[in-house]
């Protein structure tokens, strides 16, 4: 027998596994709903039962990449229909609020975070052995992130969690988040093509020629508009990829597309949010770097308050 929680973060059951095997075809239970087995204490996702593993597959339709699944049901059944609403300053006092209150397990799962980037960085200036580290960085950025998110948002709807959870990207969504990070990143990558040939040629023919003219200037001033606007876009589109492959069990396709819809009804909100948060990064930055062990965690825990005013289930009856 199985007890799950639901979307709308309501228990249900006992059930017995016909049951729950309906719930995954009806796609009412996903990868990442916590599910609790008779006789145990502790709530796992889905997919960390072995006997359901076939069932969540099934659904999927895809080969196994990861634990994620094509579960959109998850979501709130009018997520792309409804509005919502985004207070700035309440996403980051309410960061600042699970930072305090949640100090070790927020503190040490970013700071994890932040000494595997940071290392990263370091021996990827190494000669040689830099490209094989740089290629690792890329592999192991988008997980690592999810467990991040998948982390906070158990902290901010008081479930059980620990430190070691940011890791949970790598157990349960590996293909997805990877796939989550590097195809965003490779399409925002190709869009600034245009604007740094246009600068770069401006450039060019200023610095043969010795001496500015208004055309390139004007030329260049386009290149920089280009290059800026479209990576602005699609990366503050494509923010919530991430969390939604890790929470709601989407493939990354299907979780690019529900963010760019959602953030798209209130861009210039999501993108103040980015902005203030950079600022509170900089600061961190500007408090000798020691700082940003504390800024990040802020920072990621008040777009996990973001993503949660925008994406959190509707009150149901049902799982």
């Amino acid at each position: 027998m199985y007890k799950i929680i639901g979307a709308d973060q309501k228990e249900y059951g006992p059930v017995n596994a016909d049951q729950m095997r309906q719930w995954i075809r009806e796609g009412r239970a996903g990868p990442q709903t916590l599910v609790q087995a008779e006789g145990a204490t502790d709530w796992q996702p889905l997919a960390g039962f072995p006997e359901f593993a076939g069932d969540l597959a099934a659904k999927a339709g895809l080969p196994n990449l990861g634990a994620a699944s094509a579960a959109p049901s998850e979501l709130p059944a009018d997520i792309l229909s409804r509005d919502y609403q985004l207070d700035i300053g309440g996403c980051i006092v309410s960061g600042w609020n699970l930072l305090k209150d949640n100090f070790g397990v927020v503190f040490g799962g970013c700071a994890i975070f932040m000494l595997i980037q940071m290392g990263m960085g370091v021996l990827g200036n190494i000669p040689l052995v830099g490209l094989l580290v740089t290629v690792a960085s890329l592999i192991i950025t988008g997980p690592l992130t999810g467990g991040v998110y998948y982390l906070l948002l158990k902290v901010i709807r008081r479930q059980a969690t620990e430190v070691g959870e940011v890791f949970a990207g790598f157990r349960f969504a590996f293909g997805q988040l990877l796939a989550g990070y590097l195809v965003p990143t490779l399409i925002t990558g190709l869009s600034t093509i245009p604007g740094i040939a246009l600068m770069a040629f401006s450039i060019f023919t200023m610095a043969q020629a010795n001496a500015a003219d208004a055309l390139n200037l004007v030329l260049a001033g386009i290149g920089f508009i280009l290059l800026i606007v479209p990576a602005t876009y699609l990366g503050v589109s494509w923010m919530f990829t991430l969390p939604l492959v890790m929470d709601k069990g989407l493939d990354f396709w299907t979780a690019m597309g529900v963010s760019r819809k959602m953030v798209g009804k209130h861009f210039w909100l999501v993108l103040g949010l980015i902005v203030v948060c950079a600022l509170i990064n900089m600061a961190g930055v500007l408090a000798c770097c020691v700082g940003l062990f504390f800024s990040i965690p802020l920072v990621f825990s008040a777009f996990m308050y973001a993503y949660e005013s925008i994406f959190s289930a509707s009150s149901s009856q049902t799982p």
